[in-house]
């Protein structure tokens, strides 16, 4: 049984995607305390210009230290959807993939889902889809996990039953390896290099949301995802 940890991401990145594939089971950590200026709520995208943020506005004004990622709410007040298509458009309307996967992105996008995690559960559904990605998905907060950091990855881990923890590069700066060890977990460090692909740009950037590899190389993407450069 291998399982993935991570938390929820607006638009992830083909990295993201690469970890779940090669899970039995992965969860999305949404009960833990939102970190402003993450991935959660934001991601980057390739325009004429270069690169820049796609950024979901939230409210979080005097609630910091007590506000579970599951609780984040939008804030509708900035027309950020519009925003946001528009400048998804813009930047890859003339993509030849781009009439192939536009009509899932722009259905989620302007969905009327009120929470953060909702947003980025069905973005990222319709993204794992496209990717054909069949692992099996839960949430952090649909259980009743007690502990922090390395210790409640070890608790996910156990109540999986999982035999190896599919971990991302930080994971080296914060989990107790030997615990792992000693509950019979075996860690594997993920560090997924992306492997240059056509893009609208003369010169690659990597890195990018998952949208940049989908509008350009179409169900090319799903190996794409699978293999990169590790």
């Amino acid at each position: 049984m291998i399982i993935s940890i991570n938390q929820p991401g607006y638009l992830p990145w083909a990295g993201y995607f690469n970890r779940i594939a090669r899970s039995d089971v992965h969860v999305v950590l949404d009960h833990v305390q939102f970190e402003k200026n993450s991935f959660v709520n934001r991601n980057k995208v390739l325009g004429p210009s270069g690169p820049f943020w796609l950024t979901v506005p939230v409210r979080t004004k005097g609630k910091f230290g007590s506000l579970p990622i599951c609780e984040i709410e939008i804030d509708a007040s900035q027309h950020w959807q519009r925003k946001h298509l528009q400048s998804i458009r813009s930047a890859y309307g003339r993509a030849p993939y781009f009439g192939d996967y536009w009509p899932i992105i722009e259905k989620a996008v302007s969905s009327d889902n009120s929470r953060l995690s909702a947003l980025c559960g069905d973005l990222t559904g319709r993204l794992l889809q496209a990717l054909d990605i069949e692992t099996k998905v839960c949430r952090s907060s649909n259980f009743d996990f007690q502990q922090a950091k390395s210790d409640l990855v070890l608790e996910i881990c156990r109540h999986f039953d999982a035999t190896r923890y599919l971990s991302g590069p930080f994971g080296r700066d914060y989990l107790d390896l030997q615990s792992f060890e000693d509950a019979g977990v075996a860690v594997e460090f993920n560090d997924y290099t992306a492997a240059p692909y056509a893009q609208q740009s003369s010169e690659f950037v990597p890195n990018l949301s998952v949208l940049d590899l989908l509008f350009n190389e179409g169900p090319s993407a799903a190996a794409y995802v699978q293999d990169g450069v590790e």
